[in-house]
C-alpha cells in the first residue's frame, strides 16, 4: 500500500494549475492507485494529485463507500441550486468553514485507461467534484469563502 503524505497550505504545488495527463502508462496507473489508497481512510472524501505533490490533472474520491478516480476532469454542469455546508481540506488540517457549492454537479474526463468517464452527484459528491477540480486548477476551498466565513477562517489560520 502506498499511502502518500499530504502537502499542506503554503506548498506552492497547491497553487499551481496542474498539467493534463498525456500518457496513460504504468506511472499513471501507479499514481491512481496511490491516490485511491491514500483517500481510503475515514473522513477523506477526495484527494487531488497535487495534494501529494504530483502536478497532473487526476483526483480520487471516496463518497458513500465508493472509491474511484477521474483523469483530466472538467466540470460540465453545475446546478443553480446551491448548498452551504462546512467544508474542510486535507491540505488545511483542522479547519472547516461554510462553503457555497452547487448542489448538483457533473464532471467529465477519462479513467486510468483513457476511456471516457462521467461522474455526477448531489450533496457530498457534488461538493467533492467541485473541490477536487478546484485543487487541480490551483485553488483551495478558502478561495471560495466570503464575508464572515472568510474572516473567521483566516483568523483561525493565523492562530
Amino acid at each position: 500500500m502506498a499511502l502518500r503524505p499530504i502537502r499542506e497550505l503554503g506548498d506552492p504545488v497547491l497553487r499551481t494549475p496542474c498539467d493534463p495527463v498525456r500518457s496513460f502508462d504504468r506511472q499513471l496507473a501507479d499514481l491512481v492507485r496511490d491516490l485511491e489508497e491514500t483517500v481510503d481512510h475515514p473522513g477523506r472524501a477526495g484527494l487531488a494529485a497535487n495534494q501529494i505533490g504530483v502536478s497532473l490533472r487526476v483526483f480520487s474520491y471516496h463518497v458513500d463507500g465508493v472509491i474511484g478516480h477521474l483523469v483530466n476532469p472538467v466540470i460540465t454542469e453545475r446546478s443553480a441550486e446551491t448548498q452551504d455546508g462546512d467544508e474542510g481540506c486535507l491540505s488545511v488540517p483542522g479547519l472547516f468553514a461554510p462553503t457555497v457549492r452547487a448542489l448538483h454537479c457533473v464532471a467529465e474526463g477519462v479513467d486510468v485507461h483513457g476511456e471516457p468517464l462521467r461522474l455526477e452527484g448531489e450533496g457530498l459528491m457534488a461538493r467533492c467534484l467541485q473541490h477536487e477540480v478546484d485543487h487541480l486548477d490551483g485553488k483551495v476551498f478558502l478561495d471560495r469563502l466570503v464575508g464572515d466565513a472568510r474572516k473567521q477562517a483566516f483568523r483561525a489560520l493565523r492562530g
